[in-house]
């Protein structure tokens, strides 16, 4: 395979060749290196000498002497939530894995689960019965320090949240005095807030559909969680997939979700070796 010669820049210590290589298991400890149009997803690596490797365009295939071809793979992503890696199903060739994790082959027993149309439907999704006791365990843990969840419990203690939600409550049901304690706008006396998932965000002043709703956490009148970390329950009624999408965490919830489900990846192909 040729190249264009004006197409090709010599660069010395490119410190980022390393990492070019990293996924398809090839160090370059060469001292000089030619980048040619790399202006594609795919490229051929070359050893031409044992201080030179030349970086070729080709057809998604590394080629290194002696022929060794290795495919590239790359992972797609659910248009409707680019976090969440969409895989073919081994065992079902008309379905889909659906993960956090880009690890290719996913683990099913971390998926999300399974679905046979994309984007996915509350019809076509099959939910892994192991993935939402790993996202109630993060999210006990870590509710009380996400961001979005904090500012919920100051909006709670607030004076200003406390008349705001009352009035509404007061709209809503006709009811006053006792009903309207705890809960949302709970002034000096504290209540449960909900952690919710963020597909379908509700108007200021209503909570969110059962059905987005993951469990609450329990905050006391200054606005602190109680015992540290909120006493967080489950709420039964959390659904993985709805009409409104798929899994909507926070940024920082999926940090800490993606970052168990490493650590549980790991352990698993561990045991597996």
């Amino acid at each position: 395979m040729s190249a264009d010669p004006q197409l090709t820049t010599s660069l010395k210590g490119l410190r980022r060749a390393p990492r070019l290589c990293e996924d398809s298991g090839i160090v370059l400890t060469s001292l000089r290196i030619n980048v040619i149009n790399i202006s594609t997803h795919s490229f051929v690596l070359q050893r031409t000498s044992e201080d030179d490797m030349n970086i070729t365009t080709g057809r998604r295939v590394l080629w290194q002497t002696p022929r060794l071809f290795v495919p590239l793979r790359t992972v797609s992503t659910l248009s409707n939530n680019p976090h969440i890696y969409v895989f073919k199903d081994p065992k079902d060739p008309s379905s889909h894995i659906l993960s956090l994790l880009p690890t290719d082959p996913p683990t099913p027993s971390l998926a999300i689960g399974t679905a046979s149309q994309l984007p996915p439907t509350p019809r076509s999704f099959t939910e892994n019965p192991k993935f939402l006791p790993i996202l109630h365990s993060v999210i006990s843990e870590n509710a009380s320090s996400d961001p979005e969840v904090q500012s919920q419990a100051a909006v709670m203690i607030s004076s200003s949240g406390s008349s705001f939600f009352q009035t509404v409550r007061r709209q809503q049901t006709g009811s006053s005095g006792a009903s309207d304690q705890g809960g949302h706008g709970s002034a000096g006396r504290g209540g449960w807030i909900h952690v919710s998932d963020q597909r379908h965000i509700p108007d200021f002043g209503r909570i969110a559909e059962p059905e987005d709703i993951f469990g609450s956490v329990e905050v006391d009148g200054r606005g602190k969680f109680v015992d540290g970390h909120g006493g967080y329950q489950p709420s039964g009624t959390y659904r993985v997939c709805t009409n409104d999408g798929i899994l909507g965490l926070t940024d920082f919830m999926r940090r800490k979700l993606v970052e168990r489900l490493k650590v549980q990846e790991t352990a698993e192909r561990n045991k597996q070796s």
